[in-house]
């Protein structure tokens, strides 16, 4: 079947491949002792419970591979987001990057995070809009379940080896979230600058630790540990408790949303920290390598 002259994977997917090799610069040293892959992007879509979800598959070129789900922040799937793949499959991933807000519209919701006032009241009830259908009961649930089995659909994926999944900000709690509901096929999870890890909430995601299986990377921003202090040693309470094995950090001098390239600015000053994040991203490599072999 061919849609506008673009390939399909089933006959309701639309592709566009290509493929390039990604070799991103300033890699960290866990990174940069195997050579970067060739790598092939298609745009997919998958079929959940709740509709169909628009995605980026990035993958290398030949072979199989361990898969890792992607969580995006709030402002979702972007090119930022897509150069992560990128990086992490020319690593040796299989790499899924789904848009968290199809239900509302296809990706991407905005282009630029860096475009984006934080401030202005259109924004704002854009943000609403966008973020409001993923905070029903069972929806990221429902979404995690369906990723992880389009992952371990493809020829590209390794079956044999557990899957990964790592989210930013708002992608936090959808990590957790998805250890807990898909605990025989996660075997490493991390979050980075996550929002609202641990509540008052008889939701709160930190009470799902128990229902884990996999090595835990918690890499919390400096600005986050001010505003909660005690988060951090909940979340080491409970790890412990599960008998988790979990690296939890408070990276110093660092803003929410650090890690993430396309960060707008805050009081003037970038949020974005290149040392820290190729820092954060070293430990995630380390993570993956260890646990997803």
């Amino acid at each position: 079947m061919e849609d506008d002259g673009k390939k399909t994977l089933d006959g309701k997917v639309s592709r566009r491949d290509f493929t390039a090799l990604s070799v991103a610069a300033g890699l960290t040293a866990a990174s940069s002792a195997s050579a970067a892959m060739v790598v092939t992007e298609t745009d997919v879509t998958i079929k959940t419970q709740d509709g169909i979800c628009d995605a980026a598959f990035i993958r290398p070129a030949a072979g199989k591979h361990p898969g890792v789900l992607i969580w995006t922040d709030i402002f979702g799937l972007r090119p930022t987001f897509r150069e992560m793949g990128k990086r992490l499959a020319a690593e040796g991933y299989s790499v899924l990057v789904p848009n968290p807000f199809y239900r509302t519209q296809k990706a991407p919701v905005i282009e630029d995070a860096r475009k984006f006032d934080f401030s202005a009241p259109a924004d704002q009830a854009k943000m609403k809009l966008w973020t409001t259908p993923i905070n029903a009961a069972g929806a990221i649930e429902r979404d995690a379940a369906a990723h992880i089995a389009f992952l371990d659909a493809q020829k590209e994926v390794d079956t044999a080896k557990k899957i990964g999944t790592q989210g930013y900000c708002m992608g936090g709690p959808l990590v957790f979230r998805t250890a807990a509901a898909v605990p025989n096929r996660v075997g490493a999870g991390a979050t980075f600058h996550g929002g609202g890890l641990v509540t008052d909430q008889p939701d709160s995601p930190h009470l799902l630790i128990p229902k884990m299986k996999s090595h835990m990377l918690i890499a919390i921003a400096a600005s986050d540990d001010s505003k909660q202090p005690d988060a951090k040693d909940k979340l080491k309470a409970a790890f412990a408790s599960a008998k988790i094995p979990a690296e939890i950090e408070v990276y110093a001098g660092t803003i929410h949303g650090w890690c993430v390239r396309d960060m707008p600015l805050q009081n003037g000053k970038p949020i974005y920290s290149h040392p820290d994040a190729e820092r954060a991203w070293g430990r995630l490599t380390a993570l993956y390598k260890a646990n997803l072999a």
